[in-house]
């Protein structure tokens, strides 16, 4: 797998003010093997010092003021912004503003944020102090994907900071920001890279998988397969990580035939292949570690190769409902 280049997620950074969370992910994505990289950093505050940060290290921003602007008209101007970017995912940095549902919704699953505080103790403002009151051994930050409830969504990671028994609000905060620094950068590189990982990939594929009437998880040459259960099951998918020299992470179901493979790969060459000895006998591969897979078309690829090899009696209601 070392040898795959590693394809780079397109984040966009939201701040309003100095930015040192920003540079903290900025610096993190100039490393070899980091899977993102920053397309733009934007602004509800056209005078924000993360901008000119941003500026200097070549990458592009955007600022538009929200005041005079209903919250819904800013978030559409932000919005356009952030999608001609070819942003995939947002990192918020200090972004102080209040995100409406909607916009929320449009982005769900692809905004990831960071709090100061053991989440979820200490949601909101004042987060170092009130963990100072509450005589806390930890204060720490969080990082955690953007809900429409605040500082909710579900969490990525998080670090504890000790709290000392001089301890004031500014000082903890100067400690956690630290850790903010360490934390934010790996916690995001992880989410956005999971796409690319064979161990997460391979999970999607197994549920999916074993989702289907009596499926079950079977070795096969080395690798882990798919098969209908019994004695006399069959195969109907396999994992591929990069097998036989290929360069793919893919799953391998069954086609109708050579010809069909023939035509997926060449009109399709981006989304399939045709796998080393398992192709000549009729199987496609489906390229999982690339942009924009949809699930939702491997899940039905699964459930027809299933078909090919189940046993009637577990597919005669299936050939009952197409017939409505």
């Amino acid at each position: 797998m070392s040898d795959t280049p590693v394809r780079k997620a397109k984040v966009a950074c939201l701040l309003s003010g100095n930015g040192t969370t920003m540079s903290a992910l900025l610096f993190q994505s100039r490393l070899e093997d980091c899977p993102y990289e920053i397309v733009l950093v934007a602004s509800n505050n056209p005078d924000a010092p993360g901008l000119a940060i941003a500026a200097s290290e070549g990458i592009a921003t955007f600022a538009h003021s929200h005041k005079g602007l209903e919250r819904e008209e800013h978030e559409a101007i932000m919005d356009a912004a952030l999608r001609e970017s070819g942003a995939e995912y947002l990192a918020f940095c200090g972004y102080m503003r209040i995100l409406t549902g909607d916009f929320v919704q449009r982005w769900e699953g692809r905004m990831v944020n960071t709090h100061p505080s053991l989440l979820p103790k200490y949601k909101g403002l004042d987060t170092h102090q009130r963990a100072i009151d509450a005589g806390d051994p930890f204060g720490g930050c969080t990082v955690h994907l953007v809900t429409p409830e605040l500082d909710s969504g579900p969490v990525l990671g998080q670090m504890p900071v000790a709290i000392l028994p001089d301890d004031r609000a500014d000082s903890l905060a100067r400690r956690v920001i630290l850790a903010e620094y360490q934390l934010y950068p790996r916690c995001l590189a992880d989410y956005v890279g999971r796409a690319y990982r064979a161990d997460w990939l391979f999970e999607k594929v197994r549920a999916l998988s074993l989702a289907l009437p009596e499926a079950e998880e079977r070795e096969s040459h080395g690798s882990p397969g798919f098969r209908t259960g019994g004695n006399s099951g069959k195969f109907f998918a396999h994992f591929n990580d990069q097998h036989h020299g290929s360069r793919h992470i893919a799953v391998l179901v069954k086609t109708s035939g050579v010809d069909e493979v023939v035509g997926l790969t060449e009109t399709a060459p981006d989304t399939y292949f045709k796998p080393a000895y398992y192709g000549a006998s009729g199987w496609v591969g489906i390229i999982l570690n690339r942009p924009g897979v949809d699930w939702e078309n491997v899940a039905e690829w699964l459930q027809r190769s299933w078909r090919s090899v189940a046993p009637k009696r577990l597919t005669r209601m299936l050939d009952i409902a197409d017939e409505f």
